[in-house]
């Protein structure tokens, strides 16, 4: 199986950056399954119903997520009105999982690929430097002893701010998932590697979005707030927009090959 993950997609840039290129990048790789973090896609801060709706119809099967998950309210009653509708779109948006247990949505999704193969997709949060929460590792441990043992491809989206925690995750999960990709910091990393047990990681698959702006907002706005201390409302930059994330793939649910992927949109 070849899975492409793509990096927090960032406001409209992003979106559009998706758009116009997710179908054609797909195609030219022979992707099977397409994943990507979405937490940011309403002008880079949460996302709302129909934005999860317009993702999927590009071509993205799961969407995940983290801490500005909960940053427009409207996505709440979304996965309220999925209750008791096993195929409303509403349950391939993930949040984390160790987030409380009375909070709406899921972090784990299983699915089937269009040729039949079985999939899981976990989103976690990191604690480190973040908002304390359920611990991550043993979160982990106990979602992945639910999954059947024909489901043996499993991607982890761990959305979380320090490398070695990130990097921790993969040495946890070395050999019992596919991927562990860390998301947040907006910045790829150029340091994807496959782990003894067959486990591909990466720190960060970087932001799908401006990078004109500091990691996906205007300049003048981050500026503004770190020289002058003034909460000025940061909104989304625009140009040099590119596409980030990684491609991976799988052979009996064990990575075999990673490659970060970066694409500059030129037009």
């Amino acid at each position: 199986m070849r899975i492409l993950f793509i990096g927090d997609i960032y406001g409209q840039p992003g979106r559009r950056v998706v758009r116009d290129h997710l179908a054609d990048i797909a195609r030219a790789r022979a992707v099977d399954l397409v994943v990507a973090n979405g937490e940011n896609a309403a002008a880079g801060f949460g996302i709302t119903p129909p934005l999860a709706e317009e993702l999927f119809s590009y071509g993205i099967e799961v969407l995940t997520s983290g801490n500005h998950i909960w940053d427009k309210r409207e996505i709440l009653p979304y996965w309220e009105q999925a209750a008791g509708e096993a195929a409303h779109p509403a349950h391939r948006l993930l949040r984390p999982a160790n987030f409380g247990r009375a909070l709406p949505g899921a972090g784990l999704y299983q699915g089937t690929t269009r040729a039949g193969e079985p999939y899981a997709v976990l989103n976690l949060q990191g604690r480190v430097f973040m908002t304390p929460l359920d611990c991550p590792f043993r979160k982990a441990d106990e979602l992945l002893a639910t999954l059947p043992a024909e489901c043996r491809t499993i991607l982890v989206d761990f959305h979380a701010e320090a490398t070695s925690e990130k990097q921790a995750m993969g040495w946890h999960l070395d050999g019992r998932v596919t991927a562990v990709l860390g998301t947040h910091t907006h910045v790829p990393t150029a340091d994807e590697r496959i782990l003894p047990q067959g486990t591909a990681v990466q720190t960060d698959v970087g932001m799908t979005g401006a990078y004109a702006g500091i990691i996906g907002s205007q300049v003048e706005d981050v500026m503004q707030r770190l020289l002058q201390g003034y909460p000025a409302r940061l909104e989304p930059s625009s140009g040099d927009v590119r596409l980030c994330g990684a491609v991976i793939d799988a052979q009996d649910g064990r990575a075999v090959a990673i490659e970060r992927v970066m694409l500059r949109k030129t037009d």
